[in-house]
């Protein structure tokens, strides 16, 4: 293992900004739910179900929106996409405030349908501008950047909320999707490079020349560690809740986070690492026996640090399986059917979990989540054979590249 690696996709042309850009594109998206849960919760007086509702109608409307929106990157490029997303997503953020809950349960669907594709883009802005045998390192770099961002945005969201007002924060979620979108549209990052576009650019396979099992197994993975991680999220806050230590939750995540954050940036730099679907099943596996290791706060903390070392790793060796597998002409595509089963996996995990904690015991949800994660890891092995290895991908030639045409 090797911090070289990371040395020399830093060198790229691009990457720094790009990594830099996404995070800020990202922060108010990570800020969004609990923000809105406070607000609905706080100052329209619902209950938590209802802002429960909110948001998963938001993320349904995403995940259906994700694979639209690839297609439209496929075919129209970054610029066009972009500033309907920014402004549909600011003009949401910045009116949320002053609905009533009807009419914002309304417009829940479209603001998830219309949100800017951070995840996706990021990482097609990533696959054009790095070469294939280092883009491991890269997507390591872009998970870690997603945890940071984890750690940051939901913090800044409530603190927001707290000192001033959930309209005030809300405003401010609404004013930062329209800077990070405004950023995307000048910049401009290229979404394909100067090697991907040639005479196949007017070339875009059918579905059903290109999807093939590797993928569905790639997506089913994604599905399932999502699934997994939301399980693992709730559990924990119903297990501090039920023992009277639910203030201390915000520590408990931030330690997992950590864990994922350190599990990245070891993935990114090893030479040779396990399948995504072995990461997969240790990320699920490692989860069942929290479920004896839940009291007291600070074991439970330790518990989890072993299954969140590898939550990163399998996020980051989904991304580089899409980008290896789905064509140039339809990686938007792709990406935005990765995102799907992302969105999926927290809108199925989310409900499947909580019934698991209701009719058992918070640290039944644990088990319950590392059990489905092992079958869902089971069935993607099954797809593809039961490859335990990920090789790196061969060394070739560098080809100059350029700065592609949006």
């Amino acid at each position: 293992m090797s911090l070289q690696s990371y040395r020399a996709a830093l060198r790229i042309r691009g990457v720094p900004s790009s990594l830099l850009l996404m995070f800020v594109v990202r922060l108010p998206m990570t800020a969004a739910g609990l923000t809105m849960t406070l607000h609905v919760v706080s100052e329209l007086g619902m209950g938590y179900g209802a802002a429960g509702l909110v948001g998963a109608v938001t993320t349904g409307g995403t995940a259906l929106g994700a694979p639209l929106l690839g297609r439209f990157f496929d075919r129209y490029g970054l610029r066009p996409v972009i500033a309907v997303c920014a402004i549909a997503s600011t003009v949401y953020w910045l009116t949320a405030s002053h609905l009533p809950y009807v009419a914002l349960l309304c417009t829940a669907l479209p603001a998830g349908l219309l949100a800017i594709p951070a995840g996706p883009v990021g990482k097609q802005i990533l696959a054009a501008l790095v070469p294939e045998r280092q883009r491991r390192s890269v997507f390591s770099l872009d998970t870690v950047s997603v945890e940071l961002s984890f750690m940051i945005g939901p913090a800044l969201g409530i603190g927001i909320a707290t000192a001033f007002s959930g309209t005030v924060a809300l405003s401010a979620i609404g004013i930062c999707f329209g800077v990070g979108g405004l950023l995307l549209w000048l910049m401009n990052p290229p979404i394909r490079n100067s090697d991907e576009i040639g005479a196949g650019e007017l070339y875009r396979p059918r579905l059903r020349q290109w999807v093939n099992r590797s993928l569905i197994a790639t997506w089913l993975t994604a599905f399932g560690a999502l699934f997994v991680l939301i399980g693992t999220e709730l559990s924990a806050l119903a297990v501090l809740r039920a023992s009277g230590n639910v203030e201390l939750t915000g520590v408990v995540i931030a330690v997992i986070c950590l864990a994922s954050l350190i599990g990245g940036l070891v993935y990114g730099a090893a030479s040779r690492t396990p399948s995504q679907r072995t990461l997969m099943f240790l990320l699920a596996a490692l989860l069942i026996p929290v479920a004896v290791l839940d009291e007291p706060w600070w074991l439970l903390a330790i518990a989890l640090i072993p299954s969140n070392l590898v939550c990163a790793p399998t996020l980051a060796a989904t991304s580089e399986a899409v980008s290896r597998l789905a064509p140039p002409q339809v990686r938007g595509t792709a990406m935005g059917l990765q995102d799907s089963s992302v969105r999926l996996g927290l809108a199925v995990g989310n409900p499947a979990i909580g019934l698991v904690i209701d009719h058992g015991s918070a640290s039944w949800g644990f088990a319950a989540s590392g059990l489905v994660g092992v079958v869902i890891a089971g069935v993607a092995m099954l797809l593809v054979g039961f490859s335990t290895t990920s090789k790196p991908a061969a060394p070739r030639e560098s080809k100059q590249r350029t700065r592609a045409p949006r």
